[in-house]
């Protein structure tokens, strides 16, 4: 009798063993409200992209075309060794792996990948620019990125591209006569060159100057976000594809996702099919200064008097398109040392992270999240989430099921 009572609880616990196992394979891992959060961050809900109504050729293929060689021009620098590309490298996410970026000189920032910024209301780490095309403008004239200026612009784009540019735009303005550099601000003698132009010709200047923007934003609103491992497991749980899902996310990543959308807070700020909410956070950041990096509080007034802003004269927009920047904060302490949340879509594979490269791994920047130390200066938002070493090992392991497909291959 007793070996069949033994045979009576193995068999039992066999049985168990292949409940738990089926359980494992095909019981539901979400909540309806998880499956919604999750579904909310998929790429499948990316909504189309609209128009930029302060760009009347952002969809236009001549002007994408156009962009794009302008894009890679090294002619566009004061040293003719610098392009957008030099930092914007396209087989690195259009970044470049520094703690910050480098062109003539080192700067400050970190340089930001291009994927999906067509979405993005500002710019920058710190916002201050409204669109794509008004972007592109900066670093051009920027002493440490491409250190050239708009009159030299405009020269070379009616030496080299006359024929491109006036098809898409109309004429270029007459340079007969005009200095060979020249501009608004920057060193004593552009500025002095530019105050001997006259108005006309420096509206004249002015309006080239914004088209080579607008192409160069044509081209960029093509540079779409990747699809990622996270993107098919969210399609597979949206389908009903249990078992697809369970081979798509090891148990580690999928607890990772859970921290993600729940005990991390990863998901208030990371939100979204791009993952970020285009909002500017103070996280309590080492290595900065109020009086030299206080991030978007000093650069709202900056995007406020930029000529090439979404309200300015050479914007396409009605001024009823231009809500973002009307209705702007403007004057809250919580914009002190407040930085861009970034897109986290292939940010695994970016470091060093934040800003000004301050973190050189990704578990080093959970670390300090998890840790919330006060900020610097200004407020940090961040709280205390004392998650476990296992349970940060977790959300990197889901983290990195953000990495594009084409890249996450090559690991």
């Amino acid at each position: 009798m007793r070996w069949r009572f033994l045979l009576v609880i193995a068999g039992l616990a066999c049985a168990a063993v292949m409940v738990r196992a089926g359980a494992a394979l095909f019981r539901p891992d979400w909540s309806a409200d998880d499956l919604k959060h999750i579904q909310s961050l998929s790429l499948a809900n990316l909504p189309a992209l609209r128009p930029d109504p302060s760009n009347r050729v952002s969809d236009d293929p001549a002007a994408a075309a156009f962009g794009k060689a302008l894009f890679f021009d090294t002619r566009l620098s004061a040293n003719g060794a610098i392009a957008c590309a030099s930092c914007h490298k396209p087989d690195r996410q259009f970044q470049d792996d520094l703690p910050v970026g480098h062109g003539m000189a080192d700067g400050t920032r970190r340089t930001m990948p291009i994927a999906g910024t067509a979405y993005y209301p500002f710019l920058f780490w710190d916002g201050r620019k409204d669109s794509q095309w008004s972007q592109a403008l900066g670093p051009l004239e920027n002493p440490v990125e491409h250190g050239a200026d708009r009159t030299m612009v405009v020269r070379l784009i009616a030496t080299a591209y006359k024929a491109q540019y006036e098809r898409i735009f109309g004429p270029l303005p007459n340079l007969d006569g005009l200095p060979e550099h020249a501009m608004p601000s920057g060193p004593a003698e552009s500025v002095a060159a530019w105050n001997n132009v006259t108005l006309q010709q420096q509206q004249g200047l002015n309006l080239a100057y914004a088209n080579i923007g607008k192409a160069i934003a044509a081209f960029e609103r093509t540079i779409a976000p990747q699809p990622t491992r996270f993107d098919a497991y969210a399609v597979a749980l949206a389908t009903g594809k249990q078992k697809l899902a369970n081979d798509l996310f090891s148990e580690k990543e999928r607890e990772g996702l859970k921290l993600f959308i729940g005990q991390g807070n990863c998901v208030t700020c990371h939100n979204g099919p791009l993952l970020t909410d285009n909002a500017f956070h103070n996280v309590g950041l080492p290595g900065g200064d109020a009086t030299l990096d206080s991030g978007r509080s000093t650069s709202v007034a900056e995007l406020q008097a930029d000529p090439f802003n979404c309200l300015g004269p050479f914007s396409d927009a009605e001024q009823s398109a231009c809500k973002e920047l009307k209705f702007m904060e403007t004057a809250s302490p919580d914009l002190v040392g407040a930085f861009r949340s970034p897109s986290l879509r292939g940010a695994a594979l970016r470091a060093p992270f934040t800003h000004a490269g301050q973190f050189a791994t990704l578990h080093d920047l959970l670390a300090h999240y998890n840790k919330a130390p006060a900020a610097e200066f200004g407020r940090s938002e961040l709280k205390l989430l004392g998650l476990s070493d296992q349970e940060l090992e977790n959300l990197e392991a889901f983290l990195r099921t953000l990495n594009p497909e084409t890249e996450e291959s090559k690991l």
